[in-house]
């Protein structure tokens, strides 16, 4: 009796349990979300993790530029020590090193192993009053570096975002061909089931069922792959969109309705984001340069320090005993003028890295003016693709319309006996193409109209024609 009713308690945790851990993940999955094109854009930009990263760097660099202002201020540094020791000093020189602590004092008649407190405080006030401009060639060097960021940060910016929207309308396009091979099963269907009552009736011949099964199972397996290609499209989309879980779909009703403007006259292709991200850098490389041509000049250094020390040991030998040390006996204060020489031998290494420094300067600027010819190239290969998608556009209502007509007069025939089951697959086939061509017709303006704006660098005026057509 006890087993049984341990059991039942066992198994009512279990089911309790399970219940509890589905109603747990379905309140945290997050509800699928619809995204227009400029959202999804939008979106991107919020949570897409590169573009994270490029703003945390950029936010970086302006910090450096913090730190390279700061070296304009003085520095105050200050210390307070008690320590306990033994006195035995001796005379000579001991080389610069951070082992053995240094000591000040007579020396003692003899070596003992007593001990007595000391105690030192002070301060040191130190300012870089004269660098001969070494400060400011690393504040512009931080600046450059700052530059560098942002526009990298642009240029990440325009990718992300051509890239989701790139993947948008690869989504928009792939559902689109998703509808015309399902309108095209649909015919097919009718076809196939037309062919078998008139054969049944002995008026077709038995191998035309055979063709119309064929062609409703290939227009089958194309609606199958169109499935497909929707589901990877999607996948990609989501990615691009930064989300880690959730699902996405596209809204592309007003896409669909509104042919958009051409944009105006592209811009130089100086103004680009990837061409002023190279000049950035150029510049760095620069700033760089101008830095290590000031490294090997003096530094003026005006100081002054406040100090103070105690101890328990008498210049005669003797120890005091009990806290004595612990407070400070004698009070000194300092200022005065220090000039600081850089390393002589440092010479070679400093020519090295100069060398090195303008080398990298040429090979920036090298690559901005190969930066400048991919965009000009981008630039003329978008228009051409923007110019044929619009006359593709202006076609496709012909191509649909003759498509229609053809298919409904091949069909008439065959219904009436005057034609075989082979025109009537081939006109289907023709009006398939033609639906799909006409469906993203206009898909493929906007994508040409996305990508003209990737390479002018601006998205701005397409997002702009984007959220008109959306408006009601």
């Amino acid at each position: 009796m006890t087993s049984s009713l341990l059991r039942s308690i066992a198994a009512a945790a279990l089911v309790l349990a399970g219940t509890s851990s589905k109603a747990a993940a379905q309140a945290v999955a997050p509800p699928p979300v619809t995204l227009t094109l400029d959202a999804a854009m939008q979106y991107a930009l919020d949570h897409y993790p590169t573009v994270k990263g490029a703003l945390e760097q950029a936010n970086a660099a302006a910090a450096g530029v913090g730190a390279a202002k700061a070296a304009y201020l003085p520095s105050l540094d200050a210390v307070w020590q008690i320590n306990r020791a033994t006195a035995n000093n001796v005379f000579g020189q001991v080389l610069p090193q951070a082992v053995i602590p240094s000591m000040s004092g007579p020396v003692l008649p003899a070596a003992t192993s007593d001990s007595v407190w000391g105690s030192a405080v002070g301060a040191l006030f130190t300012w870089n009053a004269l660098d001969f401009g070494l400060r400011d060639a690393f504040l512009k060097e931080a600046t450059a570096g700052e530059d560098r960021a942002r526009a990298d940060e642009a240029v990440t910016r325009l990718a992300v975002q051509g890239s989701v929207g790139a993947a948008f309308l690869d989504v928009a396009s792939a559902e689109a061909s998703v509808a015309a091979a399902d309108a095209d099963v649909a015919r097919r269907d009718a076809l196939a089931r037309a062919a078998r009552v008139l054969a049944d009736n002995q008026l077709r011949p038995g191998a035309e069922v055979s063709r119309a099964d064929a062609e409703r199972a290939a227009a089958q397996t194309r609606a199958i792959r169109a499935r497909q290609s929707v589901a990877v499209a999607r996948a990609a989309f989501i990615r691009l969109l930064g989300m880690q879980t959730g699902t996405a779909s596209v809204d592309t009703a007003r896409l669909l309705e509104t042919v958009p403007a051409q944009m105006g006259a592209p811009p130089p292709p100086a103004a680009h984001p990837m061409v002023l991200a190279r000049q950035a850098a150029a510049n760095l490389v620069r700033s760089r340069e101008a830095a290590l041509q000031k490294t090997d000049r003096p530094h003026l250094l005006l100081q002054s320090a406040l100090f103070a020390r105690g101890t328990g040991a008498s210049p005669d030998g003797g120890f005091a005993g009990g806290a004595d040390g612990l407070w400070f006996d004698r009070t000194n204060w300092a200022a005065g003028i220090q000039v600081v020489f850089p390393n002589v031998f440092d010479a070679s290494s400093l020519h090295a890295r100069q060398a090195a420094a303008i080398a990298d300067s040429h090979i920036e600027d090298a690559k901005r003016e190969e930066a400048v010819l991919d965009i000009t190239s981008q630039q003329q290969s978008a228009a051409a693709i923007l110019e044929g998608a619009i006359a593709i556009l202006q076609n496709t209502p012909v191509q649909l319309a003759s498509a229609r007509q053809s298919e409904t007069q091949a069909r008439a025939r065959y219904d009436a006996g005057l034609a075989s089951i082979l025109e009537v697959a081939e006109a289907q086939s023709l009006l398939a193409a033609a639906e799909y061509e006409d469906s993203i017709a206009r898909l493929d303006v906007w994508r040409a109209l996305l990508g003209q704006a990737v390479a002018r660098g601006d998205l701005t005026p397409f997002i702009e024609r984007v959220r008109a057509a959306g408006a009601p």
